[in-house]
């Protein structure tokens, strides 16, 4: 295994490598029911937060689940719009139930946890469909947030892409006011010749699993060359909210990440790249492994640049 990894990244595959799964043979069904296993098991002893609510707000097919995690004290609290990760396949308020608890904690921030439907019974665009409409409901509704009405969007892996995506329709469409958007090794711009595609398919995640999310959410090559499908299309990105893109050196996809942060710059957008040389896709969400103290980092850095964001909003 590759010297330049961080140790703790490299026990992390060491374990993974004793389970070899592919994700298309086993199917999205029989993965979600692992996932929610998985996530009952790692988010029984949770962190605290001031207050946690469960609740739906209208969406664009019906009700849209949403978990609403709200600090210690009276506030109003700037809000997060948060979307997971999973590849649009997979993913949930409870796998990411860990992610979000430190992030109110870190932060002081109202997280609003999107559950969005998922592929492939649901392809793009539902997803952003369900995205867009959360962002537009947390803008909308401040005081059922306890919110200041200072706004920002994170998300993780298919969730950083629908961050930024959100971002995009935002500007394009004169909707919500988002002061930040934070994208955690975005699902943006993969391409098969690319050299961290080539160099670290197999680590966390194989080049088979990345195609088998692509033919799951978009379907067709039309979609995924729709800016709102993947932002990376658009032909102008400067009305967009400043950003923060981090990448991981060892992710498959490290350079898409790096291609749209480099596209935001290039339309004037404020941007800041952090790359988390010796981490794996998906490292920042392993809040309950106890030895990967870089996923707290990434914690506080995603909290740090969101207090500076607001601070100057």
């Amino acid at each position: 295994m590759d010297e330049r990894l961080h140790p703790q990244a490299r026990a992390v595959l060491e374990r993974r490598e004793k389970l070899p799964v592919s994700l298309r043979t086993i199917g999205a069904r029989p993965l979600r029911l692992l996932e929610r296993a998985s996530s009952w098991w790692q988010n029984r002893n949770p962190p605290e937060v001031g207050r946690v609510v469960d609740r739906t707000i209208p969406g664009p097919a019906g009700d849209l689940p949403v978990r609403l995690y709200r600090p210690e004290g009276d506030g109003p609290f700037p809000t997060v719009v948060f979307y997971h990760g999973g590849g649009f396949v997979l993913g949930s308020v409870e796998s990411h139930d860990l992610f979000c608890r430190h992030l109110t904690r870190e932060s002081d921030c109202v997280v609003m946890s999107v559950d969005y439907r998922l592929a492939p019974e649901h392809p793009f665009p539902a997803a952003v469909e369900d995205a867009y409409a959360a962002l537009e409901w947390a803008a909308d509704n401040p005081d059922a947030l306890a919110g200041t009405g200072d706004l920002a969007v994170v998300g993780d892996s298919a969730g950083g892409n629908l961050a930024a995506v959100v971002s995009l329709m935002a500007a394009e469409r004169d909707g919500p006011e988002v002061d930040y958007q934070y994208l955690l090794y975005p699902g943006v711009g993969i391409e098969e010749d690319q050299n961290s595609v080539r160099e670290h398919a197999g680590k966390v995640l194989s080049e088979d699993d990345l195609w088998w999310f692509r033919e799951c959410y978009y379907g067709s090559e039309i979609h995924e060359r729709n800016p709102y499908g993947d932002p990376t299309n658009a032909c102008d990105l400067s009305g967009v909210a400043p950003a923060t893109v981090l990448t991981a050196g060892f992710d498959p996809l490290r350079d898409g990440g790096q291609r749209y942060a480099d596209q935001l710059v290039a339309d004037g957008v404020p941007t800041r790249h952090v790359e988390y040389e010796g981490m794996i896709h998906g490292f920042a969400t392993m809040l309950s492994n106890p030895d990967l103290d870089r996923a707290h980092d990434a914690v506080a850095d995603v909290a740090g640049d969101l207090r500076e964001a607001f601070d100057a909003a």
